[in-house]
């Protein structure tokens, strides 16, 4: 992943973004005082191209009230990170917790402002589990990227991949 400028990213970030050179993390401290932090972890589920995988943690897991200027903050550093890179981002909800359902509302409002940009794909997906819960996943990827249609193909057979059963009545046992 190409470096992203903080002067950037403070420029637009309503809160004041470092970065931690020992986690590789971007942090900042909201007026609730609540830490969050934002990687970009490199994915190999996508072979087609670049892509990496956006975790946003509230690191010291105090409650946090609805804060825009949190969402501000993120964006501006997805942002950077689409203006330094020809990547595709992956979002996956934290699903240890059960609140994998209130975390993808809330990433519907934070990037569904990609699925209004021309220049953006915004593609949300349900991905089911073996016990049929339902998990959340999109790919926000740059149209201009040079892998776009490659990288959006493989994403979509990837999900319905995992959202297809196994056809037990054809099974033969040695």
């Amino acid at each position: 992943m190409n470096q992203l400028s903080l002067d950037n990213i403070n420029s637009t970030s309503p809160y004041r973004v470092c970065y931690d050179d020992t986690t590789k993390l971007f942090k900042f401290v909201s007026d609730y005082h609540v830490g969050f932090s934002v990687a970009f972890d490199e994915n190999d589920l996508l072979q087609s191209g670049e892509s990496y995988q956006f975790a946003l943690t509230n690191y010291e897991g105090k409650k946090s009230p609805r804060d825009n200027k949190v969402r501000a903050t993120v964006l501006a550093i997805v942002e950077e990170f689409f203006s330094k890179n020809e990547a595709a981002l992956l979002y996956i909800c934290e699903t240890g917790d059960g609140m994998q359902k209130m975390r993808n509302r809330l990433f519907h409002f934070w990037f569904g402002i990609y699925s209004e940009n021309d220049d953006f794909l915004f593609l949300p997906q349900v991905v089911y589990d073996e016990e049929d819960n339902e998990n959340y996943a999109a790919l926000i990827i740059r149209r201009d990227n040079p892998n776009f249609n490659d990288l959006v193909t493989e994403f979509t057979n990837t999900i319905t991949i995992l959202n297809s059963k196994p056809d037990t009545n054809n099974y033969t046992p040695f």
